[in-house]
């Protein structure tokens, strides 16, 4: 089936708690309005805030996967806010009713006994109960968390409590940026890298990992690559599996703005293929992918696609819609 958000339900909670994590960082406990047990999760999931200004943002899950009854998540105010984490951070406090979809998991935490984690700023949240995950399964596991100060750089307090050894801080203004060449100095036998943060960051440990084995390392971005945007610039079909109905895409136009202008129900969000919410299953084809979120494996099945950027590489595909 499809998980293109037609069935998937809003859930109606309030928000019990909201604190300052950091310089510019706020977090908040949601708790569900009828007090039933919240949706379970798994480490590097994340849910979507449906704010009351209208818009939709994703934020990941940094609390404790076994509580059922609190999400938590940690919002970092964007300089460049387009009115999502401005909103957030200036309107919505302690009592404040919220609508949120989820929790899915792109970023899904894999069985390993050594892993290498590495944080830029507030990259760090989907890595916290990665980090709980990995020391109660009695793996080895070492944080390497990097910011612009030490009072920019949120949760140091519950970080180091886990196993202060483990943990290097880089705090930018102290030491510089983190130390990839040491860090990254070659590829451990099984050892998982899961690193999230800014772009420079991720292209710099992709450029120092392009060798390593594949499935080694493990990325959740907040910005979405850049792709050649001339790669391929026809028009393609389109057909919808349950209707049987056949759309053109031309080259100026996404398969979701087309579905939108059939009026075909799908549910999207940050439209630049970087939170998953669009994922669509492909019955037939090859896709040109142009998201941030699948691996090159994953990829390579032509299995789903994100209909916000990714495009065919073929004349025709079929979509389960």
């Amino acid at each position: 089936m499809a998980v293109s958000g037609r069935d998937e339900a809003y859930l109606h909670l309030r928000v019990r708690r909201r604190e300052a994590a950091a310089e510019g960082v706020v977090v908040l406990e949601l708790e569900n309005s009828t007090s039933a047990p919240l949706p379970s999760w798994d480490p590097g999931a994340h849910i979507d805030l449906c704010l009351p200004n209208g818009l939709t943002r994703q934020y990941s899950l940094c609390g404790d996967p076994a509580d059922n009854g609190t999400y938590r998540v940690a919002i970092l105010r964007d300089p460049a806010s387009r009115g999502g984490s401005s909103y957030i951070v200036d309107e919505i406090g302690a009592g404040a009713a919220i609508e949120i979809k989820g929790p899915r998991n792109h970023f899904q935490m894999l069985p390993s006994p050594r892993y290498v984690f590495i944080a830029g700023g507030i990259g760090i949240t989907p890595l916290l109960p990665m980090i709980s995950a990995a020391d109660a399964s009695g793996a080895e596991w070492e944080l390497h968390y990097g910011g612009r100060s030490r009072q920019s750089m949120g949760f140091l307090d519950e970080i180091t409590t886990l196993s202060g050894d483990r943990v290097r801080l880089y705090p930018e203004d102290e030491v510089g940026l983190i130390d990839l060449a040491t860090v990254l100095d070659g590829h451990r036998a099984e050892t998982l890298v899961y690193t999230c943060g800014p772009s420079g960051l991720l292209q710099a440990i992709e450029e120092r990992t392009a060798g390593w084995p594949v499935g080694s390392v493990h990325m959740e971005r907040f910005e979405p690559k850049a792709f050649d945007q001339e790669a391929s610039t026809g028009s393609f079909e389109i057909e919808l599996s349950d209707s049987g109905t056949v759309l053109v895409v031309p080259p100026d136009r996404s398969v979701l703005q087309v579905l939108q202008d059939a009026d075909v129900d799908v549910y999207s969000s940050c439209q630049d293929g970087t939170c998953g919410t669009c994922e669509t299953t492909v019955l037939a084809g090859e896709v040109e992918h142009r998201d941030s979120i699948l691996s090159a494996e994953e990829q390579a099945a032509n299995d789903r696609m994100y209909i916000c950027v990714s495009r065919a590489a073929c004349s025709r595909l079929v979509l389960e819609l």
